[in-house]
């Protein structure tokens, strides 16, 4: 994997980030708040990922699906007390607090809307 900058991915994921960040201010339940975020937060990933690197479609939605199900995951274990961050709301809000398996099934979702878009794209029609 080689460092290669995307500004249309970099600025898809900085739409992405501020919706998300709208989310997380302003609604505190729901559905918007916790499945429509999750599914989103895949797309700001994803387009992280694709827009400082050189991985494909594939290779990058594989690598956002591995670690969205692994932070999930860690949920089931006691990972923020044991870096001692247990009280702190930024890493709260960005590894959660409790295993969902909603959450699971939002993240394939998104992955799946993204390989979706980006394999019916015109650019990979030949």
């Amino acid at each position: 994997m080689k460092l290669k900058l995307n500004i249309n991915y970099l600025a898809f994921a900085t739409a992405v980030f501020v919706v998300e960040v709208c989310i997380a201010t302003f609604l505190k339940s729901g559905f918007i708040r916790h499945t429509f975020g999750d599914y989103l937060v895949v797309f700001l990933l994803y387009y992280c990922i694709r827009g400082l690197s050189s991985l494909g479609v594939w290779r990058s939605a594989i690598l956002v699906l591995i670690i969205s199900f692994l932070i999930e995951f860690l949920q089931l274990t006691t990972v923020l007390e044991v870096f001692n961050l247990d009280n702190n709301t930024l890493a709260k809000l960005i590894f959660g607090t409790s295993f969902q398996f909603m959450d699971l099934m939002a993240y394939t979702a998104g992955i799946i809307t993204i390989l979706f878009i980006e394999t019916n794209h015109p650019k990979y029609k030949k």
